[in-house]
């Protein structure tokens, strides 16, 4: 890898994006960042501030480049780090010139499945946009945006096989508040990232029950444990899943105050209807989506996987949220 300075784009517009702008601009870098609504990027423009997410946070428009126009921000750039909702990535690269993506890395900071393809974002990317595995990198937590937007102390996981280019990304995301670490398991890093908002999703469900801190211990023990399970039945390497890769994330994502999935679980068990908490919530709930796709790509693989067949129950087949968490409450150990 050469020692020049990587042009660096970041796509979308929610509190994730956001928070990965502010990260990296805050080592005075210039940052391609694409938006689809207009609005907010006239906005940013004119006020510094995203008008819809992590609106404390100020940016020094000396450091942004804003645009609408995805073909302009991607074509300069060497490193596309893509933040978007899941459901929307296909819609958004559907049409898109595949050859303007040659040659540069994707690093990859969505969180759930496309719905489509029922494919992990590193699988899309490489089988729709031909973008080799070894281009390929994944960019997750334990780290909540909100808690970027306050310069509370967070950890990122940079996961790509090519370990300089792994580097490469994590140094410019490391500051005085954010503290980055390598791996090469781009496969298992990006499904435990999709499989913890499903849990996250239980989590909240179980709260909104009235189920307390005894069972939820239990309740995220017996998630990790599936987790686990179906990374290693999917991508069969050596991994330790109680790293803050893994079970970090899912820790932070099943308790925070700030999980969007927690919340949409909450409201679930507290009795709204999925169509009710959507609306109530006006984000997106990655783990809803990603439910449905993920049992039908454990289908291929077996894993016994109680927690997420049960959320899958309550949230597409309407089954009693009562009913399901007492039959998956005899399941845990």
């Amino acid at each position: 890898m050469t020692q020049h300075e990587k042009k660096i784009a970041v796509i979308g517009g929610g509190s994730w994006a956001t928070a990965l702008v502010k990260i990296l601009t805050s080592q005075k870098m210039l940052i391609n960042w694409w938006m689809h609504n207009e609005a907010s990027a006239a906005h940013i423009i004119k006020y510094r501030h995203n008008p819809k997410y992590l609106q404390s946070v100020e940016f020094n428009l000396e450091h942004i480049n804003v645009s609408t126009d995805l073909k302009e921000i991607i074509e300069p750039a060497d490193i596309i780090i893509i933040a978007t909702p899941s459901a929307f990535l296909h819609e958004l690269f559907v049409n898109f010139p595949k050859e303007l993506l040659k040659d540069k890395f994707i690093f990859s900071a969505v969180k759930g499945i496309i719905p489509e393809f029922n494919e992990i974002p590193g699988q899309y990317y490489h089988t729709h946009l031909d973008v080799p595995y070894d281009n390929i990198g994944i960019i997750c937590g334990p780290c909540h945006a909100e808690e970027v937007a306050l310069e509370r102390l967070s950890y990122l996981t940079v996961a790509s096989q090519d370990e300089d280019m792994a580097e490469y990304v994590a140094e410019r995301l490391r500051s005085r508040y954010i503290k980055a670490t390598v791996s090469d398991d781009i496969f298992g890093t990006e499904f435990s990232a999709v499989l913890k908002n499903v849990y996250s999703i239980a989590s909240g469900i179980c709260a909104g029950l009235g189920y307390g801190d005894n069972f939820q211990s239990v309740l995220i023990s017996n998630a990790i444990q599936e987790i686990e399970n179906f990374i290693d039945e999917v991508h069969p390497i050596h991994r330790d899943t109680n790293s803050s890769a893994y079970l970090g994330d899912l820790l932070v994502t099943a308790y925070s105050k700030f999980s969007r999935n927690r919340t949409f679980g909450f409201m679930i068990g507290k009795g709204y209807s999925v169509k009710i908490a959507q609306m109530e919530m006006d984000m997106i709930a990655e783990g809803y989506y990603a439910t449905k796709c993920l049992v039908e790509i454990n289908k291929e693989y077996g894993v016994e996987m109680p927690i997420l067949e049960a959320v899958n129950n309550i949230l597409y087949e309407k089954i009693s949220p009562v009913i399901e968490i007492r039959i998956l409450s005899d399941k845990l150990s």
